[in-house]
C-alpha cells in the first residue's frame, strides 16, 4: 500500500498533464467510437502516475551507448506512433504525379490533404508502416498486414463532398493488380486481351463483355511474363488519386459535345478546364517560350508527323504541308492562339481518339466526349434493374456492396432471391480531371463509392517545375500556400 502511494506522489504540474493526456485519450476514443479501446487508459494514467511498466528504463543505465541508442529508439518510435495517427485522421501529403487536373493542380505540386473535412476512415488495413501506401520502395514488399481487417466506417467530418470539390480518393478498379502492367488497370487489361483473343478466333462474331472478360481473365493469369504477379488490396492501400467531382449521390449526370450537364443544367465553366486541340500553323513553328508562356509543359506538346500522320492530318481538313500542333488547351489558352496571325485552322480533338469508355462491352454509343445519362447512386435509393443498365452498376452490386448477382433469362438473382429492383448500400461519386482529353477517370472506370475517398486537398506546401532545373525556376514559389480545395 505504501508502495501504491509513493508512486501517486508526483508534482501538481505532473497530475494536470496526466489528466489533459487522459481527457484528450477519452475523447478521440468517443470520436472513433469503438469503446473497447478505454481499456488502455490505464496505460495511460501509468505512463504519467503510477509507472508500474519501465517505460524509460534505460535513462537509469549508466552505459553512454545504451543511453544513445535508446535515445533514439524513443524518439523515432514516438514519431512513427505520432505519424501514424495524424496520417490516418488528420491529414496526409499527396504529390500531383499526372496532368489530368492542369490547369487547375500542377504536376510536381504538393498538397496537404485534410482527411477531418469528409471524416477520417477507420482503417481497413490497422497495422501498416506510416507513410507507405502499399508497398515498401527497394524491397518491393507489402508495407502491411492483411489481418485483421476492420469493416468500413467513417468518423464524423467537418464538411461533405459538394459538386466540383477537389477529392483524392483510393482507386476503385485497384483491387487486383498486375504488378508489371498497371494502367491500363487489370479489368481494362482483360477485356481487351479477352475481346482480341476471341475476335482473332472468330472474326465474324462480336465477343460479349462476359466472354471476353472470361478469357481475359485467363490470358492475363497465365501471362506473367508480361503482367507478373497479381496482387489483391484493401481498399484503403489502393493508389491514391486526385479528381474534381463533376456529380454527387443523386445527380442525373451527362456529358454533350465536352459538356457537363448535372440534372439536364450545364456545369458552371471553370477556367481551369482545357481539351485538346490540333493547332495548324502558316509554316512558321512555335518556339519553346511560346508555348511555355502560353503555359503548356513541354510534356504535353507535340508536333505532329507530317508523313507517318497525314493521314490523321487530311481527316482533321488540314494541309499535310504545313505544321500541326496536338496541344491542351483552356478557353482563354484557345482564344490567344486563335489571335495569332501564325495560326490558321484549330480543331478539337475527335471523340473517338478516346477509345472505349465504361462501361466495356455495354450496347451503349458513349464515348469520352458525349456520355450518359447515367443516375449517381444515392445510400437509400433504389433502381429498377434492365439489361440496359445493369452493366453500369453491376460493379456496384457485385464488388462494392458485396452480393451474389446472377442474371438467368433475362431476370435478375441477388443474394439467392429473383428481384428487379435494387437498393443502393452507398453513396457514390463521378470523378472527372480538368484535363478532360488527358484524364484516366470515371469515364473509363466509372464510379467512385464513399468508402474509398480519402481526402479534401487544402493547399500546395510545395510545387517544383519538372521542365525546369534548380536554378532555372524548378520552384513554383507563387503556388505556395495556393487554395487547392476547388
Amino acid at each position: 500500500m505504501s508502495n501504491l502511494t509513493d508512486r501517486l506522489q508526483h508534482p501538481t504540474k505532473q497530475w494536470i498533464k496526466a489528466a489533459a493526456w487522459c481527457v484528450l485519450y477519452i475523447l478521440f476514443v468517443a470520436w472513433v467510437g469503438n469503446f473497447w479501446w478505454l481499456l488502455l487508459l490505464p496505460l495511460v494514467f501509468d505512463a504519467f502516475i503510477t509507472r508500474f511498466i519501465p517505460w524509460t528504463w534505460w535513462k537509469k543505465s549508466k552505459n553512454k551507448t545504451v543511453l544513445a541508442v535508446m535515445g533514439w529508439v524513443d524518439a523515432i518510435v514516438f514519431a512513427l506512433v505520432a505519424v501514424y495517427f495524424i496520417n490516418i485522421y488528420l491529414f496526409q501529403n499527396y504529390q500531383i504525379p499526372t496532368s489530368s487536373l492542369e490547369k487547375t493542380l500542377l504536376v510536381g505540386d504538393f498538397l496537404f490533404v485534410s482527411k477531418a473535412s469528409y471524416g477520417p476512415r477507420v482503417p481497413n488495413t490497422p497495422l501498416s508502416f506510416p507513410l507507405v501506401q502499399h508497398t515498401f520502395p527497394i524491397l518491393n514488399s507489402k508495407s502491411y498486414l492483411e489481418n485483421p481487417q476492420w469493416e468500413y466506417k467513417r468518423l464524423k467530418g467537418f464538411d461533405t463532398i459538394e459538386r466540383n470539390d477537389i477529392v483524392v480518393f483510393n482507386f476503385p478498379t485497384g483491387d487486383t493488380v498486375p504488378v508489371k502492367v498497371q494502367n491500363p488497370d487489370y479489368y481494362i487489361s482483360c477485356y481487351y486481351e479477352g475481346y482480341n483473343s476471341l475476335k482473332l478466333q472468330n472474326p465474324d462474331s462480336e465477343p460479349t463483355a462476359e466472354a471476353s472478360m472470361a478469357r481475359g481473365r485467363e490470358i492475363v493469369r497465365s501471362r506473367r511474363d508480361v503482367y507478373g504477379e497479381l496482387v489483391y488490396r484493401p481498399v484503403d492501400r489502393r493508389e491514391n488519386y486526385v479528381k474534381r467531382c463533376v456529380a454527387i449521390p443523386g445527380d442525373f449526370f451527362e456529358i454533350r459535345d465536352n459538356t457537363i450537364y448535372v440534372n439536364n443544367e450545364p456545369e458552371e465553366q471553370l477556367p481551369g478546364v482545357q481539351h485538346n486541340y490540333f493547332v495548324q500553323t502558316n509554316g512558321r513553328f512555335f518556339t519553346n517560350d511560346m508555348l511555355t508562356k502560353l503555359g503548356i509543359s513541354k510534356e504535353d506538346r507535340s508536333l505532329l508527323n507530317n508523313t507517318n500522320e497525314a493521314q490523321l492530318i487530311s481527316y482533321l481538313g488540314m494541309d499535310p504541308a504545313l505544321p500541326v500542333y496536338h496541344l491542351p488547351l483552356t478557353a482563354e489558352m484557345l482564344a490567344t492562339l486563335r489571335k495569332s496571325v501564325m495560326v490558321t485552322a484549330v480543331r478539337i480533338e475527335p471523340a473517338e481518339m478516346g477509345g472505349d469508355v465504361f462501361p466495356y462491352g455495354a450496347s451503349h454509343s458513349w464515348n469520352r466526349d458525349n456520355y450518359g445519362p447515367i443516375y449517381i447512386p444515392k445510400k437509400g435509393s433504389t433502381l429498377k434493374l434492365n439489361e440496359w443498365n445493369l452493366p453500369v452498376y453491376e460493379r456496384i452490386i457485385r464488388v462494392y456492396e458485396k452480393n451474389e448477382l446472377i442474371v438467368k433469362e433475362g431476370k435478375f438473382f441477388i443474394n439467392g432471391e429473383q428481384t428487379e429492383y435494387y437498393t443502393f448500400k452507398m453513396d457514390y461519386y463521378w470523378m472527372m480531371g480538368d484535363n478532360r482529353h488527358k484524364s484516366a477517370d470515371s469515364r473509363y472506370w466509372g464510379f467512385v463509392p464513399e468508402d474509398h475517398v480519402v481526402g479534401r486537398p487544402v493547399a500546395v506546401w510545395l510545387s517544383l517545375d519538372k521542365d525546369k532545373g534548380w536554378f532555372e525556376g524548378k520552384i513554383r514559389f507563387n503556388r505556395f500556400f495556393k487554395d487547392a480545395r476547388r
